[in-house]
């Protein structure tokens, strides 16, 4: 399996529990979201966003609530997210608070990019998708905006109104919902970025729970957990990922990946030969984890697929498919269930 973004496994425990609120059962979907239970029993686990990816779909059908990600924040306690949680309860102001949340958001998903951006007498908190494997970007926009917004309140003891809702997807039929979470803010769909515009006033609001010896001791566990999340994976990972990347664009070429990875092609067979690889298997490997990722989602066609991976024709896709696995795609799909 590839190496891509993670989530913080507290953060999937959050997700299970909203579950188990609305009276479904969480177990089937841990299995079948094919989550690690050794992952999720540990403080400091990584989840891979796929997993999670596949679980915000089925939490969704078993709750029947289409507005899952809009409600997680009313359903989970803030402390459900780890250290970063403990790390912004005990920052002396909401402006700190939010530094922090940007500084270490990647420990609870690495898989978005936090920035606060000031416009004049306002200031914008903005979420960008930075991960390949985020396949339903409405999931991850509207549960990190609503439950910071849910969070800022709770660090404020305030009922903060933002001014603007920014959401980078189409409007879906029905905005009733988001317009209801985030009010009272004009929520706009389809813009360049997703972002929550609040007064820049509020930045100076004090933190009642605030405790700075507490955040002394918090703080060089935040920044420890973060160190190791940035560490430099081994060659064979970031070849995988760099192929995840740009995958979503075009075939990849061996010269694409080895310039994305600052070393010529023939210096990069050489070193994955010495770790027991070679680039066409890292490509088999990839390819062949998408598909069967987007196989058992069954929201793709076999053709739309092919074409996703970079194959000329579906032909191509299936005879390399039946070469992984012994399967079609077809085939595959049907006893994915």
């Amino acid at each position: 399996m590839f190496t891509d973004s993670t989530i913080s496994s507290a953060s999937v425990k959050g997700l299970l529990y909203a579950v188990t609120q609305y009276g479904a059962d969480a177990q089937p979907l841990i299995q079948a979201a094919a989550l690690d239970i050794a992952q999720l029993e540990d403080p400091d686990g990584r989840v891979p966003m796929a997993a999670m990816q596949r679980l915000w779909a089925m939490a969704v059908q078993v709750t029947a609530d289409p507005h899952l990600d809009l409600h997680i924040a009313e359903h989970v306690h803030h402390s459900s997210y780890g250290v970063l949680a403990y790390v912004l309860m005990h920052s002396p102001t909401l402006g700190e608070a939010i530094h922090k949340l940007c500084r270490y958001g990647d420990i609870v998903c690495n898989g978005t990019r936090i920035s606060l951006r000031h416009l004049g007498e306002s200031v914008e908190l903005v979420v960008e998708i930075t991960s390949p494997a985020i396949m339903y970007p409405h999931f991850v926009l509207n549960s990190e905006l609503s439950i910071y917004l849910h969070m800022l309140r709770l660090l404020s003891g305030q009922s903060l109104s933002p001014e603007v809702v920014h959401l980078a997807y189409p409007a879906p039929a029905d905005t009733r919902e988001h317009f209801r979470v985030f009010a009272p803010a004009l929520v706009q769909f389809g813009t360049p970025y997703s972002a929550l515009r609040l007064p820049a006033t509020v930045l100076a609001l004090p933190i009642p729970t605030a405790d700075p010896q507490l955040l002394a001791l918090l703080e060089p566990h935040a920044a420890a957990l973060l160190d190791r999340l940035h560490e430099l994976p081994a060659l064979p990972d970031r070849v995988r990922h760099e192929l995840l990347r740009l995958l979503v664009h075009s075939e990849p070429t061996l010269v694409a990946v080895a310039e994305a990875l600052s070393l010529s092609s023939r210096t990069l067979q050489l070193q994955l030969r010495q770790d027991g690889h070679s680039y066409q298997q890292l490509l088999d490997e990839v390819r062949r984890e998408l598909a069967e990722r987007h196989l058992r989602d069954d929201i793709l066609s076999i053709k739309d697929i092919a074409l996703l991976l970079g194959f000329a024709e579906p032909s191509v896709f299936i005879r390399a498919f039946r070469r992984w696995t012994g399967q079609t795609p077809g085939m595959f799909r049907r006893t994915a269930y």
